[in-house]
């Protein structure tokens, strides 16, 4: 039962609001600031409803940024630390407009203001849409512990995507010919420094990314078989290998056994040998958690830096000069595009390189398949034309 009084002007009333779950002590719902008593009754009558349907949302002082804080500590713990990253990015974008905002004073407008504001400080479409999604999480979970009612982000209108140009689209990702790659991999074997060869094969060889390849152990690879096994990922955000974090892939799709030729598994034998030498000449001194296929070299036995090999690619590209840049996933995109042009269909290079759907590997796809398609046309319109003859 309510109770109304008269301050001034205006009523009050207070209210009982069940139990608190924390304090075992009844809740008292207080508001004020009515103009007559009929809207003060009408205001309780409004809460007594939401405290029945379990839907009454107690004062809280708890601030945006506070609360967002609470959110990411649940969120870390069900998603790879790469994306808990990003969204601690978001959400400390939406900090500087909203932080020190209690939660429950943060309206569809001074929600909408706050996205205006990003955009007047020059930040791009695409990085206030990524900080705009994390917030309607976090209003998303306030709303489910009964913090907010309503999310004020529902309705708000964020700057829309940069779309990209008709070129950008149509844009196919650096590749490297066939007679570039031999290339390159002579001047691997010719030239290269410890491990290169094998390295470079098999990323040119597998498609795999580079952070498949860097978290490869020995125990990955059947020489027997001929096959190696991806299940996990290097996770080293800073480039310091004694950093790293070993993940599992983004994917189901990334989980794979990949067959691999025996040139590949020749330089992998090679490479062992190597390698057994510099581990028996660390002895007690080798990191040993993991058997790492391709270590660093100056912390023996952590996994080698994708910094690294790149420095490595751009010491060989001294002996092998390329007109296109070349970057770890450029042999990615290679092993792709010689696929395509073998005849391979495109499920199966999906399913070789970890993908279920992937805009960069169909544009690689359908520009190495191009001249097939003119191929296909020309004997179609061949063939109706001897038919018209007979």
């Amino acid at each position: 039962m309510a109770h109304f009084r008269k301050r001034g002007n205006s009523w009050y009333f207070i209210a009982q609001g069940g139990i608190n779950p924390k304090t075992g002590k009844y809740i008292q719902i207080q508001r004020g600031g009515f103009k007559t008593k009929k809207e003060a009754q009408a205001a309780a009558a409004e809460a007594q409803l939401s405290v029945d349907s379990n839907s009454f949302v107690a004062n809280s002082a708890v601030t945006f940024k506070d609360f967002a804080a609470e959110w990411l500590k649940s969120y870390a713990l069900n998603v790879k630390k790469s994306s808990v990253r990003i969204r601690q990015h978001q959400v400390s974008l939406m900090c500087e407009v909203l932080g020190q905002i209690p939660l429950q004073a943060i309206n569809p407008r001074v929600y909408q203001k706050a996205l205006d504001t990003l955009i007047r400080s020059g930040f791009s479409a695409n990085t206030i849409s990524g900080a705009h999604t994390a917030a309607r999480m976090v209003f998303k979970r306030a709303c489910e512990f009964y913090v907010l009612k309503d999310d004020p982000s529902r309705f708000a209108r964020p700057p829309r995507r940069q779309s990209r140009s008709i070129q950008q689209i149509d844009s196919v990702p650096h590749y490297l010919e066939k007679g570039q790659l031999q290339g390159f991999l002579k001047a691997a074997q010719d030239n290269g420094l410890a491990g290169d060869y094998a390295l470079f094969m098999l990323l040119s060889y597998t498609g795999m990314r580079v952070g498949e390849l860097l978290a490869l152990t020995w125990q990955d690879i059947d020489m027997k078989a001929g096959t190696i096994s991806i299940s996990k990922t290097l996770y080293m955000p800073d480039n310091n290998a004694g950093h790293y974090e070993l993940v599992p892939p983004k994917t189901v799709s990334g989980y794979r056994v990949i067959d691999v030729p025996p040139e590949v598994i020749a330089a992998l034998r090679d490479w062992r040998k190597d390698y057994a030498l510099e581990k028996m000449r660390w002895g007690n001194d080798w990191h040993s958690d993991y058997d790492f296929v391709f270590p660093a070299t100056n912390r023996h036995g952590y996994p080698r830096t994708q910094k690294l090999i790149q420095l490595r690619i751009n010491r060989l590209l001294k002996f092998c000069p390329l007109p296109v840049k070349v970057t770890p996933h450029v042999f990615r995109h290679t092993h792709i595009s010689l696929l395509a042009a073998a005849g391979v269909p495109l499920h199966e290079i999906m399913d070789r390189v970890g993908q279920t759907d992937d805009e960069t590997t169909k544009r690689v796809y359908l520009h190495v398949t191009q001249h097939r398609k003119k191929e296909a046309s020309r004997l179609f319109s061949n063939f109706m034309q001897s038919a018209e003859n007979e």
